[in-house]
């Protein structure tokens, strides 16, 4: 339910990165309940926020990845990247929660919430870039425009610049 409001939402206000911070939050909350030292039914309520926030989180990761790489090939080779890269995580989650560690697994949740918390700083860095960059675009436009210069690209070099054409915006 939790992934599809997210997907609404984020489609109908083209915005992705609020979402995956939510997930992000959600993930922190469940993995934080997790790791402390509660009963099992307050740990089962902290898995089902661990699992609304990943679950809903990473298809939009996988969106704004796609809406922020322009051209196919780049687009393709990012997207299979970040997708395999991302399946090997359970290469790494089953070395993480070792038998050992039982019942309260505090290496794997505390390597989770590390990972949750890198995400929580680089979140932020990419929207503040993404947010620069267009704000240098947009500038660059309004001089142009207000200069009274016409597009200087073609239509086929804007599409071989891709991401770095002038009139490629980036989605937050």
């Amino acid at each position: 339910i939790v992934l599809y409001i997210f997907a609404y939402l984020s489609d109908k206000m083209k915005m992705r990165s609020p979402f995956i911070l939510a997930g992000l939050l959600m993930c922190a909350f469940g993995f934080a309940i997790n790791i402390s030292n509660v009963t099992h039914g307050v740990k089962y309520f902290g898995t089902f926020f661990v699992v609304a926030g990943s679950y809903s989180a990473f298809p939009g990761v996988v969106a704004w990845l796609g809406n922020n790489l322009a051209g196919q090939y780049k687009r393709g080779i990012g997207m299979a990247l970040h997708i395999g890269i991302g399946n090997f995580s359970g290469a790494f989650a089953c070395n993480i929660y070792r038998g050992q560690d039982a019942p309260r697994y505090i290496l794997g949740h505390g390597m989770e919430l590390m990972f949750v918390g890198i995400g929580f700083i680089c979140l932020p860095i990419a929207v503040l870039s993404y947010i620069r960059i267009n704000n240098k675009r947009d500038a660059l436009k309004k001089a142009r425009e207000e200069g009274g210069e016409l597009n200087e690209f073609t239509a086929a070099e804007l599409r071989r610049l891709g991401d770095r054409a002038p009139d490629f915006r980036y989605t937050l």
